[in-house]
């Protein structure tokens, strides 16, 4: 039996196990990983697109460009050539940006082992198709085994070895984790990828995981933009607050579980990405906040901030399902319909007034300052 083969379901037997790994996508979060399976002792391939960004790996035995302080171990084989990063492969993790999923995952299509699992560390929807990153990957790959790496993580934190926890999520079926819980492609990986500072736990929720890693980017934007514009901690707990509200409520129509929204993937990645200048979201909304243009943002250099383009695929999504997400509304209207940061606030702080949790309170009140909020936001952001 291979190392693919899951063979059939035997409570007392143990998990296949996860020795080679492929990465695919050598940025700042595909480096970390390669990073994290090295040093829990299992063979890695790093793949980068670009055969000039291999070399450079290969030759500064480190990714300037993305994760300068942090020194690649010398078992990480870097290549460009992405048969051979995926040659007997166990596992791959799949880390290129969100709008390159679709494109790299056909790529793989023509290679890989329809039974080696892939797990998708993007986060975000697929503009146009509404899909969650899993299933963008599922339309190409036809059967591969899927999950989802999601949590708190900042890129060099976790590669130099600073404690991080993450969840990772499969869709091996109810019956599967309830059966043989060990035998899931999740605690496989988990398994593999555990170290001493690097800690998984496991999920059988895939949407519910992935759901928490698409929104908390637009979420992130939202409490940037309301820092820059000037306004303090009280505005950005609500909005973290009320934005993990609005994560339960698209994991559900899609699938997922309100309270895997609660743990690593959700609540904890949201915490990380809306309280610290690293993220890139978070970075990007503070400086529009303080009335930087879009194209001066970042020094004018071509960043990608995945919250930008979430802003517009989240939202068409929670529409087409009926689900009202007002943070990720504003968002959108800043970032892609012109609305003034002011208005943009006073929209969102003038709504008529709700029930929390809305689970046991149904209610809808006028608001006593609706017709006010405009002229406070305005007033303020003067």
């Amino acid at each position: 039996m291979s190392a693919f083969d899951l063979g059939a379901d035997d409570p007392a037997a143990p998990p296949p196990p996860i020795r080679r790994i492929a990465v695919i996508g050598a940025g700042a979060w595909g480096t970390a990983l390669a990073c994290v399976a090295a040093h829990a002792r299992r063979g890695v391939t790093l793949w980068s697109r670009r055969e000039d960004h291999a070399a450079a790996l290969r030759a500064d035995g480190r990714n300037l460009k993305y994760l300068p302080d942090v020194p690649l171990p010398d078992s990480i084989r870097v290549t460009s050539d992405l048969a051979a990063a995926l040659e007997n492969a166990d596992a791959v993790l799949l880390v290129v940006p969100s709008s390159a999923i679709r494109e790299t995952a056909r790529a793989m299509a023509e290679i890989l082992p329809r039974t080696t699992p892939v797990i998708l560390c993007a986060k975000g929807i697929e503009p146009g198709s509404g899909l969650l990153m899993s299933d963008v990957a599922s339309e190409e790959l036809k059967g591969n085994p899927m999950g989802a790496l999601s949590g708190p993580n900042f890129a060099a934190e976790a590669a130099l070895g600073h404690p991080t926890a993450c969840t990772i999520a499969s869709d091996d079926g109810v019956d599967k984790f309830e059966i043989a819980p060990e035998r899931t492609v999740a605690a496989r990986l988990a398994v593999a990828m555990g170290t001493e500072s690097f800690r998984p736990y496991v999920s059988d929720d895939l949407p519910g995981v992935e759901v928490g890693g698409a929104l908390k980017n637009v979420i992130a934007i939202a409490c940037g933009i309301a820092t820059g514009a000037g306004f303090g901690a009280n505005t950005r707990a609500a909005l973290i607050t009320r934005g993990l509200d609005e994560m339960k409520r698209l994991a559900e129509p899609l699938g997922g579980r309100r309270e895997t929204v609660t743990g690593l993937a959700g609540i904890g990645d949201l915490t990380l990405t809306c309280s610290s200048e690293k993220s890139r979201n978070m970075s990007f909304g503070l400086q529009l906040g303080a009335g930087i243009a879009r194209d001066k943002v970042f020094d004018g250099k071509p960043v990608v901030v995945e919250g930008e383009r979430n802003a517009l695929s989240v939202t068409d999504l929670a529409r087409k399902h009926d689900v009202h997400l007002p943070i990720c509304e504003a968002v959108r209207g800043i970032l892609h319909d012109g609305h003034d940061v002011s208005d943009a606030f006073a929209m969102l702080w003038g709504r008529p007034l709700e029930g929390e949790p809305r689970a046991l309170v149904e209610l809808e009140l006028g608001h006593p300052a609706e017709r006010r909020t405009a002229f406070h936001f305005k007033e303020m952001l003067s």
